[in-house]
């Protein structure tokens, strides 16, 4: 046999070896054992139940951690439960006679204008608080009650009219002898040049007579819108709101209006009322305030509004008690005014001790 047929033969044999060895899947030589189907199956659901049990056990452990903080913090929850459901009663409890957030335009209304019919009723004798006989007498008397009380320009007042009786007396007048009558009233330098400012004012740009018109007032030394609608209200007989500083904080608690400037205080208030009220509501509103609805601590067991103020409670509410707290009220309590009108006099009220006298 020559080398190269050999070499053939045992070519041939090694493929014949190696395919023998492959067997027909190519994989897997014949004759090895292999894992039957039904037992493959059988495996593979053993892997997949087992993965399905530790799964199952990883969430049950999850759960149950879950459960056992909730158990714990349950005392907590429970305690913040219970501290907003005191919150919620004890803020229910003073917003008992507030009025809803809700309220409309014509609710508003309606509510305000019944406060002011009860008003009116407690207050029949409601009058402004300053002693005058003439327009001139009010607007000056006006000006010096800034930063005082009206009684204290009711005690004041007679001395200086009867030494300076018109505008033109005043205004010739020297400012030391004024300033040495008004020191009573406080800050009596400026509130000197203010009278003697509008009195020459007077004089010069309208004959002496107070104009009664608001844009002519407001001109005027020392005179504001407040001061313009006391003169105009109570001397001509024209409407205006007295936005003092009773007004403002009552309607505030009224909530008839947030707002805090006296001139957007004005226009929201008289937007609620007729023009023919706005006088007799200043009245009313601020005579409520000096006697009963006080800055510091309002007598609300001794107020007459108590159902209808959103703001009751923030005062004394024992009536006794709140009964000690009212000024300036009939039963035995001057007024502010020494010369008041006759029919605070018929209710029982008691005219103001002259200067000196109390």
């Amino acid at each position: 046999m020559s080398v190269e047929k050999a070499a053939k033969q045992v070519t041939g044999a090694t493929e014949v070896a190696g395919t023998a060895g492959r067997g027909a899947s190519g994989g897997v030589p014949e004759g090895a054992p292999r894992t039957p189907p039904v037992k493959r199956a059988a495996t593979a659901a053993a892997k997949k139940t087992a993965a399905a049990k530790k799964t199952a056990g990883v969430k049950k452990a999850a759960a149950a951690k879950k459960t056992a903080a909730g158990k714990k913090a349950a005392p907590a929850k429970q305690a913040t439960a219970s501290g907003t459901a005191v919150s919620k009663t004890a803020v229910s409890k003073t917003a008992v006679a507030k009025p809803p957030r809700s309220e409309s335009r014509t609710a508003l209304v309606r509510r305000a204008r019944r406060i002011d019919r009860e008003l009116a009723e407690v207050y029949p004798y409601a009058h402004p608080e300053l002693d005058f006989a003439n327009p001139f007498q009010l607007l000056v008397a006006t000006v010096l009650s800034a930063q005082t009380t009206d009684l204290r320009v009711n005690q004041t007042t007679p001395a200086l009219f009867a030494k300076y009786p018109t505008p033109e007396d005043l205004a010739a007048a020297n400012p030391e002898e004024v300033e040495e009558i008004l020191r009573p009233t406080g800050f009596f330098r400026a509130k000197t040049r203010s009278v003697i400012g509008l009195s020459k004012a007077l004089s010069e740009q309208f004959g002496g007579e107070v104009p009664g018109r608001l844009e002519d007032l407001v001109k005027l030394p020392g005179v504001g819108r407040k001061t313009a609608f006391v003169v105009l209200g109570n001397a001509f007989g024209r409407p205006g709101i007295t936005v003092d500083t009773h007004f403002q904080r009552l309607v505030r608690r009224w909530q008839w209006t947030a707002e805090t400037d006296p001139d957007k205080i004005e226009a929201a208030v008289g937007a609620l009322f007729p023009k023919s009220d706005w006088t007799m509501l200043s009245h009313h509103v601020i005579f409520h305030g000096r006697r009963i609805c006080h800055a510091r601590k309002p007598a609300c067991g001794a107020c007459p509004l108590a159902p209808l103020c959103p703001a009751y409670g923030e005062g004394e509410t024992d009536p006794d008690k709140a009964q000690k707290l009212l000024k300036y009220e009939k039963g035995g309590f001057p007024g502010q005014r020494l010369n008041p009108p006759q029919a605070y006099l018929d209710a029982g009220g008691i005219p103001a001790p002259p200067l000196g006298a109390g």
